[in-house]
């Protein structure tokens, strides 16, 4: 179940870090209060799944599935640069992601 909460708790980071761009630095209400709520949500979540797993490991992996997936929603929904270094950037965050799971159980 943490990890679980943790996955969600890094996709609402991805949803804060969308709207907080289309707040235009909290110039727009909707955006700026969607921002705001998906972050207590976030943060909310995070702290839940941080009741059983690794400080170093919940906190790595909320922030990766954050990094990853707002460079995604940036490509994908607002038109943001791709390239190969920017691909392979996200890659070592995957990989470290996932590295940090296997070690977990050693």
């Amino acid at each position: 179940m943490s990890w679980f909460l943790l996955v969600c708790a890094g996709v609402l980071e991805v949803v804060w870090a969308y709207f907080l761009k289309q707040s235009n630095g909290f110039t727009r209400l909707e955006s700026s209060l969607a921002t705001l709520v998906a972050m207590a949500a976030s943060f909310g979540l995070l702290a839940l799944a941080m009741r059983s797993l690794p400080l170093g490991t919940a906190y790595m992996v909320w922030t990766g599935i954050g990094a990853v997936g707002a460079f995604a929603v940036g490509v994908v929904a607002l038109g943001e640069q791709v390239s190969g270094l920017r691909l392979l950037a996200a890659g070592f965050i995957v990989a470290g992601l996932v590295l940090m799971k296997l070690a977990e159980g050693r």
